[in-house]
């Protein structure tokens, strides 16, 4: 799907930026999820607000928490956790019509790549609903903590770690030890084979 995204601070959205988020994520993470909770909190205030646009209409959003704001600290639940503040991102949504176009990939691939270009090698937090879990792990990011039941649905921390880049072998080098290693059992099977024919 072919969108438009923006980027702005909370003092940067205009109203009437501000009231269609608050409506999608109220349609979203109250109404739809039967979730009575308080989703406006002061957190917004301090968080980059990510919008998904078709023809000027609000489709998708999310908002990035800097590492200053996050209060979601690596546990160390999972050992390979790098500890200390980090990113987050959060209220992802898609609005129901527009949803398995892919977008929500797009959302969070254009989250993660701003959190890398303005945090650096930090690794990015989410607290993602259990059911969503698949689809975080498709992006790379790991549970980090046990399931546990925030605003009555079941959560669980997860993290997206710096990929760690990987010395890519040539396929010759691969070929050439297999290739070495077959020739000197061939060797071994020629002078066995000598040594019987001698005795």
């Amino acid at each position: 799907m072919t969108c438009e995204f923006s980027l702005k601070t909370f003092d940067e959205l205009t109203s009437v930026d501000l009231y269609h988020i608050l409506k999608a994520r109220s349609q979203v993470f109250v109404v739809e999820q039967n979730c009575a909770y308080q989703d406006i909190d002061e957190v917004d205030f301090d968080c980059l607000h990510l919008v998904a646009h078709k023809n000027e209409k609000l489709i998708g959003y999310c908002r990035i928490i800097a590492p200053k704001f996050n209060t979601v600290k690596s546990k160390p639940y999972n050992s390979a956790n790098a500890s200390g503040v980090m990113p987050a991102i959060g209220r992802v949504l898609v609005l129901p019509e527009y949803r398995g176009s892919g977008l929500a990939r797009q959302i969070m691939t254009q989250a993660i790549k701003y959190c890398r270009k303005q945090y650096g090698k930090k690794p990015i937090a989410i607290s993602a609903q259990t059911y969503l879990i698949r689809f975080y792990e498709s992006l790379g990011f790991v549970p980090n903590s046990e399931f546990y039941l925030e605003d009555g649905l079941e959560h669980v921390d997860m993290i997206l770690h710096l990929r760690k880049k990987v010395k890519a072998t040539s396929p010759r080098s691969g070929s050439a030890k297999i290739l070495t290693n077959l020739l000197i059992v061939l060797v071994l099977l020629f002078i066995a084979g000598l040594a019987y024919l001698t005795l």
